[in-house]
């Protein structure tokens, strides 16, 4: 049974969603407060976090941070906070999606369940060991990490999935769509910026320069353009 971190402080909220996942077969456990979330994570070991923003204590921007150096699976934030630039700000920072409450449980069902698709760590039976280099960057699939410069880079499940896609099609373009139909799970409506935050969050770990952008460039209107000769200086 794949384990569920809920973290809300709305009890009656919070017993519905537990109730909910657990009648579909998750194994799901509760905080009202972040002040023991890096503990349980530790201890636990979830598979996914659904964390609420609005939290007594550190709110769950915070949280986020302080939880992202132990925990690289997929996080969600389920919230009352609907302002665009909370919802980038939350992308932005380390989450994989972003529901606004009140939320329909088949829409949060889909969410979690598309999150956990995208985040299972398997080789497909008889697959060899599949590496991808370019100059100082090294990516492993099989132990979906990456090195640069001979330095670990920090990646959550999600941020991997958009590299190796990138990486395996380098010098190619990557339409938007795609990006959004086989990593994100939904399909693109022209204003999301999910992709775009992900992507972000990988040229500051990768070291590409934010505003002229060389390594992973953006292709305006269309995708994204993994540079395979730009990982030698």
């Amino acid at each position: 049974m794949p384990k569920i971190l809920l973290v809300e402080d709305d009890e009656r909220l919070s017993q519905l969603v537990v109730k909910y996942l657990q009648d579909q077969h998750f194994h799901v456990t509760r905080l009202a407060d972040g002040s023991k979330l890096v503990q349980t994570v530790k201890q636990w070991q979830p598979d996914l976090i659904v964390l609420d923003v609005m939290l007594p204590g550190e709110n769950g921007f915070a949280l986020c941070r302080a939880v992202r150096p132990h925990f690289n699976g997929p996080l969600l934030f389920m919230t009352a906070k609907d302002d665009d630039i909370d919802q980038v700000l939350g992308l932005e920072i380390g989450a994989d999606d972003y529901l606004i409450k009140p939320v329909e449980p088949r829409v949060l069902l889909a969410r979690v369940n598309a999150l956990l698709r995208r985040s299972q760590r398997h080789n497909p039976e008889g697959q060899s060991l599949q590496v991808l280099e370019f100059g100082h960057l090294r990516i492993e699939r099989s132990t979906r990490s990456a090195k640069l410069k001979g330095r670990d880079v920090q990646l959550t499940s999600h941020e991997f999935d958009m590299l190796w896609k990138l990486a395996e099609n380098a010098s190619t373009l990557v339409e938007r769509s795609l990006l959004y139909d086989e990593l994100i799970g939904r399909e693109y409506d022209g204003l999301d910026r999910s992709a775009d935050v992900r992507i972000s969050r990988l040229r500051k770990k990768l070291e590409d320069n934010p505003l002229h952008p060389y390594r992973i460039k953006t292709i305006w209107g269309k995708g994204f353009f993994f540079v395979a000769e730009a990982w030698n200086d």
